[in-house]
């Protein structure tokens, strides 16, 4: 089981970008080929200790995010590695045909980080909270998707990708989350890890609902005697399969949760697993059919049902769902 900090006792908060930002900056100077493309949000990104750290190896091209995704392509195409950002809804999502054609069709190697994904952006509203990305982006041949579930995670993950060839998926959220993992914690770009121990249900996670679930068990051990398995599913794509037969096999029911749509998402891929390898009953926690809005982020955690309590309606609802 992953070394995790003790969460129970209050954890700090910090935002999964600003380990994006430290962990670009570690990469720059590791190889020099790693380069930053901003548009116009290099603060928003936290790019702006790479830019200040590596003023050679960073551009700045302007609001202009098909643009940004056509001119990493070229760089790659050259050696270079470039990390690309902006928020999500505008890279990948204003320039998805570029992402697909030019970085993905020709299996470059250009990293995008896309900020402020979930309803947690807050009071940006629905034009700004990217609750699809995960969906138009793991069906795309050849890109690796990764959702990491706070902010130390995050750096590691991002010195994995620079590392590790091919388009690339970051996902990042803009508001602070807590922090339940440690140094020591490991992290391997397709490897799901094991954060809670537990034989009745799965609940399979990624991002910064990951700290929800572990609440969630906690409270389903105290009043129900349920114990709950947390897999931090980090790895969108290529998923761990391995590890989704296990807790499939294992628990016989599995619970997954997201700060996404319910449709297509991560719980999606967890299903097509299931449904192909070790079918067992399955709840999605996520957000239902619907677009975000302006509020606070734990409010809107809370109003679009992804908060600790629904996770635990949800284990309960599927608990009662497995064979007798």
């Amino acid at each position: 089981m992953a070394n995790l900090v003790d969460y129970r006792k209050g954890v700090a908060q910090v935002p999964t970008r600003n380990g994006f930002g430290e962990g670009l900056v570690e990469s720059g100077t590791r190889n020099p080929n790693v380069i930053g493309i901003c548009a116009d949000l290099s603060e928003s990104t936290r790019f702006e200790a790479f830019k200040k750290a590596h003023p050679a190896q960073y551009v700045e091209i302007g609001v202009a995010e098909q643009m940004l995704v056509a001119m990493a392509g070229g760089l790659a195409s050259v050696g270079k590695i470039p990390w690309i950002a902006s928020y999500a809804m505008f890279n990948p999502g204003r320039s998805w045909e570029q992402v697909r054609t030019i970085m993905a069709l020709n299996d470059t190697n250009v990293k995008i980080a896309g900020a402020h994904a979930g309803v947690s952006v807050g009071p940006d509203g629905a034009t700004h909270q990217a609750i699809e990305d995960i969906a138009i982006m793991r069906v795309i041949p050849h890109m690796t998707v990764v959702v990491p579930c706070d902010s130390v995670q995050t750096k590691k993950a991002t010195l994995a990708l620079s590392e590790r060839w091919g388009p690339t998926y970051l996902r990042l959220g803009r508001e602070k989350s807590p922090v339940i993992t440690t140094e020591e914690t490991p992290f391997t770009v397709g490897e799901a890890q094991i954060f809670r121990e537990g034989g009745d249900v799965a609940i399979v996670a990624c991002g910064i609902l990951v700290y929800n679930s572990l609440m969630a068990a906690d409270k389903l051990s105290r009043e129900d005697g349920i114990e709950c398995r947390i897999v931090n599913n980090h790895t969108v794509k290529p998923m761990d399969e391995a590890a989704i037969v296990a807790a499939a096999r294992d628990c016989g029911a599995i619970v997954t949760v997201e700060e996404h749509q319910k449709h297509a998402g991560m719980g999606s891929r967890v299903a097509e697993i299931v449904a192909q390898k070790y079918p067992v009953p399955i709840e999605f926690i996520g957000v239902d059919d619907r677009f975000g809005q302006s509020g606070d982020p734990l409010e809107l955690i809370e109003y679009y049902g992804m908060g600790i309590d629904a996770i635990v309606d949800a284990v309960r609802k599927v608990a009662k769902r497995k064979p007798a």
